[in-house]
């Protein structure tokens, strides 16, 4: 249903077209930047041609310079063309962990014009087939050491051919010669003709890519699928557009268009949006280097610090909370960090100012999602942060709140459904007519995207999640929002971790209930009454959890958001 009353009107013109938000960027952040229509791998050809010598990637010790990562992509997209046969739209699955490996096979495919579509190696062999019969994938690139996984999904799926790599293709000489040696199990068939090995087909590669022309606002690059928090995962399409109009928003933002070549942490993982663009395609469009972190070890992301002088370190609430808490976080020198963006799920106000205390860095909670590839909103830099607010819209992006049953605007202070507008949201979700047409809608001349999102925004501009539409509590005819109980939750100073949902209840419609992770010194210190009677301190009695769970840890996605859904569902089957 669309308004056309004139206080909705009123409410775009003033709060939302007149951008209020522009006035608290940080000095020299532009309010508008101009987005080159290109497709998205030129940026590795730009960092080719500038630093050609320079450090790309560093992986477990092993250094790739830009020309070799460069030369790679261009021998591999040839090989996807001339012996598998991809041609301009086909759709390339990567089942990789960070690596080497990843970055080549993920901007060879790009220059032979088809989409890549990464699936989670966290993905049971069930749940890869999943993505590859939804995504239409023709070829596969796998991690060897989950060929189990691989196998079953080759043969219940539409793949034509399956890639194999090793962690050890792009290891040091000794590194490579011990994990072959010693730990290596998996070896998977290699017949060269439905299963090839990537470092063989590399080798072999005797031409470089033919590139087919591309429409960058309309040709995808990558089709993304989302966690699935909401229900069953959907493939957002996005454009190289999109994927290039993030690239620039976040250069402009973080440092405000400055060409320094940054080391980046890169431990979140490629297979996701947040990690794809802020830290694989954004390190490359800066030329800058990627420490490539293939999986959570933090003795050996503390040590990668150090070591290699790392200064921007993007990640989750979740990954900063274990650091600050780690035991030994006080014997590394960190203070080469300079810039963390928080994504991913709502970051605590005390672990954002315990990291910073401990690094002399900005950590700055940031908004996205896959659907916008991902972010829309992140707070200042270096200027008005407002604890527990996602900032600002960053420049190019309009947001607003609507009221989330019909396409209306809400003024300042009042919580609906976030909408954004911008040159980085989705062309849609894959072959999904119905979903579209629920996330979109067209008013003012602009095309809106429904987040899913309660929020609200303040006159100033900032932006506040309240909670996902789908998470809302009702007790006793209150609407109660997780977030706000979490985030006193984790002011208790014995509290690691903590998750409120709303459990059915025949009478009250659903009661409020905390599931908790004790820090290790307060294991059996802390009672439920504990945590019961702290939360009446600090909220109103409708809000208070009725219930309260510790746990060792909670269910989490691969890019270490808790998930809600998970703990709702485990409660579904006690109650049944």
């Amino acid at each position: 249903m669309t308004s056309k009353s004139p206080k909705d009107k009123k409410i775009f013109e003033e709060w939302i077209l007149s951008k209020p938000w522009l006035k608290n960027y940080d000095e020299g952040t532009p309010h508008e930047i101009e987005i080159p229509e290109v497709p998205l791998y030129t940026i590795l050809d730009d960092a080719y041609k500038i630093a050609a010598d320079h450090t790309a990637l560093i992986f477990l010790g092993r250094k790739v310079p830009y020309k070799e990562l460069h030369d790679a992509t261009e021998r591999f997209g040839y090989i996807l063309q001339k012996k598998f046969g991809v041609e301009k739209g086909d759709k390339v699955a990567l089942y990789l962990p960070n690596s080497p490996q990843f970055a080549i096979a993920y901007y060879a495919a790009l220059k032979a014009g088809a989409v890549v579509t990464p699936a989670s190696p966290l993905y049971t062999g069930e749940e890869l087939a999943r993505q590859l019969n939804s995504s239409e994938a023709k070829v596969l690139i796998a991690i060897d050491m989950f060929a189990d996984n691989v196998e079953k999904a080759f043969k219940d799926s539409n793949v034509e051919k399956v890639i194999y790599t090793g962690v050890d293709d792009y290891l040091p000489g000794l590194k490579a010669f011990i994990y072959r040696t010693f730990m290596k199990k998996v070896k998977p068939k290699i017949d060269n003709k439905d299963r090839f090995q990537f470092k063989k087909l590399l080798q072999e590669a005797s031409g470089k890519v033919d590139r087919p022309e591309i429409n960058p606002k309309e040709d995808l690059a990558a089709l993304m699928f989302t966690g699935g928090t909401t229900g069953i995962p959907k493939g957002a399409m996005l454009t190289h557009y999109n994927l290039i109009s993030n690239i620039y928003q976040i250069d402009a933002w973080l440092f405000r268009g400055r060409k320094k070549q940054d080391i980046f942490v890169g431990l979140l993982p490629w297979f996701h949006i947040y990690g794809q663009t802020a830290v694989l395609n954004f390190a490359i469009f800066s030329a800058g280097t990627i420490v490539v972190l293939p999986r959570l070890d933090i003795k050996e992301l503390l040590n990668s610090i150090q070591k290699y002088k790392a200064n921007v370190f993007h990640g989750v609430p979740t990954l900063y909370a274990y650091l600050i808490n780690y035991p030994d976080i006080k014997k590394y020198d960190l203070r080469s960090i300079e810039a963390c963006i928080s994504g991913a799920a709502p970051l605590p106000v005390s672990v954002a100012e315990k990291f910073e205390e401990i690094t002399g860095g900005k950590l700055r909670e940031g908004y996205g999602l896959t659907e916008t590839s991902p972010v829309t909103h992140v707070n200042p830099i270096y200027g008005k942060y407002k604890f527990g607010s996602i900032g600002l819209p960053v420049p190019n992006t309009l947001a607003g709140i609507a009221d989330p049953d019909k396409d209306e605007f809400l003024p300042p202070g009042e919580v609906g459904e976030l909408v954004v507008s911008g040159p980085q949201v989705m062309k849609g979700y894959y072959k999904m007519e119905e979903e579209n047409k629920q996330v979109f809608f067209e008013k003012f001349g602009y095309r809106w995207f429904r987040t899913g999102d309660m929020a609200k925004m303040d006159e100033e501009g900032y932006f506040y999640i309240v909670d996902r539409k789908k998470d809302l509590i009702k007790y006793k005819g209150y609407s109660v929002y997780p977030r706000e109980i979490e985030e006193v939750l984790y002011k208790h100073e014995a509290v690691k971790e903590a998750a409120v949902i709303g459990v059915p209840h025949p009478e009250y419609g659903e009661l409020v209930k905390a599931f908790i992770v004790l820090k290790d010194e307060y294991k059996g210190k802390v009672t439920k009454d504990d945590i019961i009677n702290y939360a009446k301190e600090h909220l109103a009695p409708y809000k208070v959890p009725k219930e309260v769970e510790f746990r060792d840890d909670l269910p989490k996605s691969a890019v270490g958001k808790v998930l809600r859904r998970v703990l709702k569902e485990e409660e579904l089957k006690k109650s049944s």
